[in-house]
C-alpha cells in the first residue's frame, strides 16, 4: 500500500517492487548493497550465505526502488532451506520486476532459478564480468534468451561497481508511476536486531568452515540502548546443531569466541555509528534446522 505522508510527490515519480533471484554465490547481495551504495545484505565467499529475504530502499527525488535480495535458489534438503525457498517465491510474488542474477562465468544457464522467476518480467544480469572478456558471455545470453523472453539484458560487475548506473535506468524505467511506499529517509524496514544477529552470523561464515557455519542461527536475546556508559548491550546466542560443534566455537581457553566477539562488536559499531557491548553465548538445540518450532521461533516461515 502507498504512504500517504507525500504531499509533493514529483511528477512521474516511480515506484516499485524489485526482486533479485539466482543460484547461491551469484552475487545477488553484493550486487544490491553496490546498487544501495551501503552494506545491508551479509556477504561471505560460502555459497547461501543469504537466508532470509532482505529489503533495501534506494531513494531519489524522482524514484524509490524497493529492493529485496533472497536466498540463492536450490533444491531444498531439509526444513531450513525448505523455508529458504519459500522467502523467495513470495518475494517473487511481490515484485514489479525481476532481476535474474546470471554468473558470466558460467557456461550453462540456471534453469532451476528460471523456473522461480516464471513469466514474470525480468531483466537478465550477467555479472562478475570482470572476470571474462565481453564477447565470452555472449553464448551464454544467447542460451537464456533462447529459454524466454527478458526485458533487457545488462552486463555489470558488483564487486568492481561498472555498468551499475545503466542497470539501475533499465530498472527504473520500468517502474510503475506512482507514489513512495517508505518515507524517503527509510532505508530499509528490518530493525537494528535483525542486521546485528545478520553480522554476526556473517563473521561464523567467515571465520569457521565446513558444517559449522550453516549449522548455526544467530539471536538477539538482548538489547539495551545506551547503557550508563554510552554503549549499547547486546547479548546474542549462537545455535548450533550438535554438542560436539560447540566446543569449536568456543575454542581452546574460549579463544574462538573471544575473536569472533571481537570481530562482531567492530562490525557492528561501523554499521551502527555507535560503541557496543557483545555477549556472545553458544547454546545446543539438536536439529534445529528441520524443526518447525525451532524455525518459526527464529523467524523463519
Amino acid at each position: 500500500m502507498y504512504t500517504d505522508e507525500f504531499q509533493d510527490v514529483p511528477e512521474g515519480h516511480r515506484s516499485g517492487y524489485v526482486t533479485l533471484v539466482g543460484k547461491p554465490n551469484a552475487g545477488k547481495s553484493t550486487l544490491m548493497n553496490a546498487l544501495l551504495g551501503r552494506k545491508l545484505s551479509i556477504v561471505t565467499s560460502k555459497p547461501q550465505t543469504t537466508r532470509h529475504r532482505v529489503l533495501g530502499i534506494a531513494n531519489e527525488p524522482g524514484y524509490q526502488v524497493i529492493f529485496l535480495d533472497t536466498p540463492g535458489v536450490i533444491e531444498p534438503r531439509y526444513g531450513l532451506q525448505k523455508s529458504m525457498m519459500k522467502s523467495v517465491r513470495h518475494a517473487v510474488q511481490d515484485a514489479d520486476l525481476m532481476l535474474f542474477i546470471a554468473d558470466a562465468t558460467t557456461e550453462s544457464p540456471d534453469t532451476l532459478s528460471l523456473t522461480e522467476v516464471g513469466d514474470r518480467p525480468a531483466i537478465l544480469v550477467l555479472n562478475k564480468m570482470d572476470l571474462i572478456r565481453e564477447r565470452d558471455a555472449l553464448p551464454l545470453v544467447q542460451r537464456y534468451v533462447e529459454l524466454r523472453a527478458f526485458e533487457d539484458v545488462v552486463p555489470v560487475s558488483a564487486k568492481k561497481k561498472t555498468n551499475l548506473d545503466v542497470l539501475m535506468d533499465a530498472v527504473i524505467t520500468r517502474l510503475p508511476e506512482g507514489p513512495p511506499f517508505y518515507p524517503k529517509d527509510v532505508v530499509s524496514e528490518h530493525p537494528e536486531r535483525f542486521f546485528v544477529a545478520e553480522i554476526i552470523r556473517e563473521k561464523v561464515f567467515e571465520r569457521f568452515s565446513r558444517e559449522i557455519p550453516y549449522s548455526t542461527q544467530v539471536n538477539i536475546v538482548a538489547f539495551e540502548e545506551k547503557n550508563q556508559y554510552g554503549k549499547d548491550v547486546i547479548d546474542a546466542e549462537i545455535v548450533v546443531e550438535r554438542e560436539s560443534q560447540k566446543p569449536i566455537l568456543i575454542g581452546k581457553g574460549g579463544k574462538a569466541i573471544k575473536s569472533l566477539g571481537i570481530a562482531s562488536r567492530k562490525a557492528i559499531e561501523t554499521f551502527l555509528d555507535r560503541p557496543v557491548h557483545l555477549r556472545l553465548f553458544v547454546k545446543v538445540r539438536k536439529g534445529w534446522r528441520d524443526s518447525g518450532t525451532f524455525l518459526r521461533s527464529y523467524g523463519y516461515e
